[in-house]
């Protein structure tokens, strides 16, 4: 039997534009569901920041909405729902200004209450911002933390993808209901954060993905977070409404510096103007934080020491041409008269050897 603060704090969640204040004033009034349903319009106006629209909500979705459908359609999904009263609630997301009255989880829901950093940007990253989100996240996580993102196309996929590629911590957290995978084609993604980490959202079952909800979903991740780290991000993404809220939230705002012409650098690069820590690696991020002894695994480590490899003459002269901006195969063959064959026997030692990758379009950019 569901309890009956539970049952009402569920259904005030159905109900659209009643948050955490709102949700608080009602519940000071009304400890129970039953108890709300003798309630009329006029007493629902005496209640601080109810206005009549608000109050018309609720009596309407005292009709339509059951909250016990709401759990049995939540159950069918695999997913627990976690009210803002229950001790499996993380505490770091309860102390935001206005915390969720409700999250759905899916996977591991003990992964809340670990320490973790945001890492988020554009969705249509550059080359270099894909491989710093998903570098910087496998670092962070070997360094045992909670990789935390939004499930979104490029870079916030990225630093999921990092965290799961060394076997570490991630949660996701999505902008419509956990019935929606939203892009489609993260489905695999989210497939497998929800085996290995925590898909969460504070939407209901079926919520689609409007674009109104993903500034909610945004404080969310920041306030999950100790810090936020913007990798790629335009003037206008929503990654810098992340960065605000960890602001306002107290959490640590970080950003990676781009090339001063891709006009994805334009938000990291307002951020560090700004005063966000710059940051070239996980050190920087752990050193902000005062974490650095704390957190350190060595488990699953990837890391390699270039300066020990043997390397021929011919990947030696290769190297000094390639850097950590895209650069076609192509120019390589011009800057050293090599063949095309020659090229691609030298990049193949390269990239077994760690030093490279080689990517879509004829592109190699160094690791």
């Amino acid at each position: 039997m569901i309890e009956e603060r539970k049952e009402i704090i569920i259904f005030l969640n159905l109900i659209e534009n009643i948050g955490y204040i709102r949700a608080k004033s009602i519940l000071s009034v009304y400890n129970s569901l039953k108890e709300l349903r003798k309630a009329n319009k006029e007493e629902l106006l005496k209640i601080p920041n109810i206005s009549d629209k608000i109050a018309g909500k609720i009596l309407f979705g005292l009709k339509e909405f059951n909250p016990l459908k709401e759990i049995e359609k939540a159950e069918k999904m695999g997913c627990k729902i976690i009210t803002i009263d229950d001790k499996d609630y993380p505490q770091r997301l309860k102390e935001i200004y206005d915390p969720p009255l409700v999250i759905y989880v899916k996977g591991k829901k003990e992964f809340l209450k670990k320490e973790g950093i945001a890492i988020v940007g554009t969705r249509k990253p550059t080359e270099y911002g894909k491989k710093v989100a998903e570098d910087l996240a496998a670092k962070l996580a070997e360094r045992n933390l909670n990789i935390i993102s939004g499930l979104a196309k490029g870079i916030d996929s990225f630093a999921h993808k990092g965290a799961l590629k060394v076997e570490g911590i991630t949660v996701a957290v999505l902008g419509t209901g956990i019935d929606i995978i939203y892009p489609p084609e993260n489905n695999k993604l989210f497939q497998e954060i929800a085996e290995k980490g925590a898909i969460i959202t504070s939407f209901p079952v079926g919520t689609e993905p409007l674009h109104y909800n993903f500034p909610a979903r945004n404080r969310i991740i920041s306030g999950l977070s100790l810090g936020v780290v913007v990798v790629e991000a335009g003037e206008r993404s929503g990654a810098l409404i992340t960065a605000d809220f960890a602001l306002e939230q107290g959490r640590e705002v970080f950003a990676v510096p781009g090339m001063i012409y891709s006009p994805m650098s334009k938000g990291p690069h307002k951020l560090i103007k700004q005063g966000a820590k710059l940051v070239e690696n996980e050190e920087d991020v752990l050193m902000e934080l005062n974490i650095g002894n704390n957190f350190y695994s060595g488990k699953n480590s990837t890391s390699v020491k270039k300066e020990e490899l043997s390397l021929s003459k011919e990947e030696r002269e290769i190297l000094k041409i390639i850097d950590f901006t895209p650069i076609h195969k192509e120019i390589l063959g011009i800057k050293t008269n090599y063949s095309p064959a020659k090229i691609n026997e030298i990049l193949t030692k390269l990239q077994l050897k760690g030093i490279i990758s080689q990517i879509a379009g004829g592109y190699v950019i160094r690791n």
